[in-house]
C-alpha cells in the first residue's frame, strides 16, 4: 500500500537555523523546518517529513516574499547543490554571519570582534569538483545526469550546474554523450566524478558497479583534449557511498596540480583538495600572519598539506589519516624541497606526541570538529597559539568552549568559501591565558 502523502501547510518563516534551513510555526506549535523560503515570506510548504517534535518541507509557492529573495540560476536544481541562490549575496554573507554568532552563542562564548564574513564577490562558477550521479529514462531510453533531491532519495536530471567552471559541466556533457552513444543503460553506474585545476585540465573519474565494464570502450570515446587523465573504477555496489575497490582502466597516468600561494600541489582525482582556491588563498594569507616563523608547526588534519607547507615555514610536522592524501603529500614536499617537513600517516587523535608547548599548532577538522583527545592533549600541554580553521562553526564553537580557561580568542573571520549554499568556514587565533 503506498504512503498517503502529507499534506501542505501556510505559515509565515520566522529565521534561519544552523543547517541552512528557514523556521516557522505551524498552528498547533509544532515547528516546521523549511528548504526554499527565506525569514519573514509567507509560504505554502509541501511537508516531506514528519517527527514527533517537528516536521520538514519545501515551499511549492511564495504567498508573500523577502525583500532578499531573487530568482535562482538554476530553478530547477537549486535545491540540490546550492538552497540559497534564493536571496541575493549580501544577505546571504549577513546570515552566515548570524550563524557563526549563534553557534558561539550557545556555548556562552561572546566573540571579540564584530563578525565579518570575507568573500571575493564570486557567486558562481568557483567549485573545481563536482560529483553527478545518473538517471536513465526509461520512457526515452536514454541516460541522463542527474543530482540527489535534498532530504530524499529521489533525483532529479540536470544538464549542468551554475557552481562549477564551464570546463567541468563542458566534460560531463561530453563523457555523458560518449555513454549514450554505446548504450549504457545505467543501471551498472554509479557516479561521475570530475575535477578541473586553475588552467581548465580535467580528470574524471566513472564509478561503476559492474567489474567486467567495458571500460576500454569507454575511453576509446570519451577522452577529451582537455581531460588529462580518465579513469573507470569498480566501486562495491553493496556500499552506497562511490569508493574505490578497483582501478579497471585509465587513459593516462597524469594527475592534477594547481597552485596555492605559488606553492605547486598534485592531488588525486579522488583525494582531498580545495573547491575554491582564490577564497582559500585568503584564507591562508590572514593565517600566516599568526605563524611565528622561529616556532616549529603542527598541522593536524592536513590532507595534501597545503596549509602546513604553504605557511608552516621549514620545520612542519603534517598528520592525516588518509593514505592517498599522505602519498600526494610526501610527493609534494619531495618536489618543494622541504627537507624539515615530516608527513605522519594517523588519525590526530593517534598522533599526540607531536602535540607540544612550543610549537604553533594549526588544525582544519572535519565538520564533526576536533576529537577529544586532542583538545584534552592542548589543554595539557598548552602551546602558546592554536590556529583554527572550520567548516562547521557550531562543533568549532563547542571545542572552544572546552579550552575557554586555557585559552582566549585573539582574533576570529569567517569566509565564504561556497556561495549560495549555507556552509561557512570560520578561522579562530587561540592564544594560551
Amino acid at each position: 500500500m503506498a504512503k498517503k502523502p502529507l499534506p501542505q501547510v501556510e505559515l509565515t518563516l520566522e529565521r534561519i537555523i544552523g543547517g541552512g534551513q528557514t523556521i516557522g510555526t505551524l498552528d498547533d506549535g509544532k515547528k516546521c523546518l523549511v528548504w526554499g523560503g527565506l525569514p519573514g515570506e509567507r509560504v505554502v510548504v509541501q511537508l516531506t517529513k514528519k517527527k514527533s517534535s517537528y516536521v520538514e518541507g519545501v515551499v511549492t509557492e511564495v504567498i508573500e516574499a523577502s525583500s532578499a529573495r531573487v530568482a535562482p540560476r538554476d530553478p530547477d536544481s537549486y535545491l540540490s547543490t546550492s538552497p540559497w541562490q534564493i536571496m541575493d549575496f549580501a544577505s546571504e554573507n549577513h546570515y552566515k554571519a548570524a550563524l557563526i554568532e549563534e553557534a558561539f552563542e550557545l556555548h556562552d562564548i561572546v566573540l571579540p570582534e564584530p563578525i565579518n564574513v570575507w568573500s571575493d564577490g564570486r557567486q558562481y562558477e568557483y567549485r573545481n569538483k563536482v560529483e553527478y550521479s545518473f538517471w536513465y529514462d526509461t520512457e526515452r531510453e536514454e541516460l541522463d545526469l542527474a543530482f540527489f533531491r535534498r532530504g530524499t532519495h529521489g533525483k532529479i536530471t540536470v544538464q549542468d550546474t551554475s557552481l562549477a567552471s564551464p570546463a567541468i559541466n563542458n566534460a560531463a556533457k561530453f563523457a555523458l554523450q560518449t555513454l549514450r552513444d554505446l548504450g549504457v543503460d545505467g543501471r551498472s553506474l554509479k557516479t561521475l566524478l570530475i575535477r578541473s585545476n586553475d588552467s581548465g585540465e580535467i580528470a574524471w573519474q566513472l564509478y561503476v558497479k559492474d567489474q567486467d565494464f567495458d571500460a576500454n570502450a569507454v575511453l576509446e570515446k570519451a577522452v577529451a583534449p582537455e581531460v588529462i587523465c580518465a579513469e573507470i573504477i569498480y566501486s562495491n555496489p553493496k556500499s552506497p557511498a562511490s569508493v574505490i575497490t578497483e582501478r579497471l582502466a585509465a587513459s593516462s597516468d597524469r594527475i592534477l596540480t594547481d597552485t596555492i600561494l605559488d606553492v605547486p600541489f598534485r592531488y588525486a582525482t579522488e583525494g582531498f583538495f580545495q573547491i575554491n582556491i582564490p577564497v582559500y588563498e585568503q584564507a591562508l594569507t590572514e593565517m600566516q600572519q599568526w605563524v611565528k616563523p622561529d616556532k616549529p608547526v603542527v598541522d593536524l588534519y592536513s590532507g595534501v598539506g597545503s596549509i602546513g607547507l604553504t605557511i608552516g615555514g621549514d620545520n612542519v610536522t603534517l598528520v592525516e589519516l588518509n593514505e592517498h592524501a599522505v602519498r600526494e603529500m610526501e610527493q609534494n614536499i619531495e618536489e618543494l624541497g622541504k627537507t624539515g617537513a615530516k608527513a605522519i600517516l594517523a588519525a590526530s587523535e593517534n598522533a599526540l606526541d607531536y602535540i607540544s608547548a612550543d610549537a604553533t599548532i594549526i588544525v582544519d577538522p572535519p565538520r564533526a570538529g576536533l576529537h577529544e583527545k586532542v583538545v584534552e592533549k592542548l589543554i595539557e600541554s598548552r602551546p602558546k597559539r592554536i590556529i583554527y580553521l572550520s567548516c562547521n562553526p557550531v562543533t568549532q564553537a563547542r571545542d572552544v568552549a572546552r579550552m575557554a580557561e586555557q585559552y582566549g580568542i585573539r582574533h576570529h573571520i569567517g569566509y565564504n568559501f561556497f556561495p549560495r549554499t549555507p556552509h561557512i568556514e570560520h578561522l579562530v587565533i587561540l592564544d594560551a591565558k
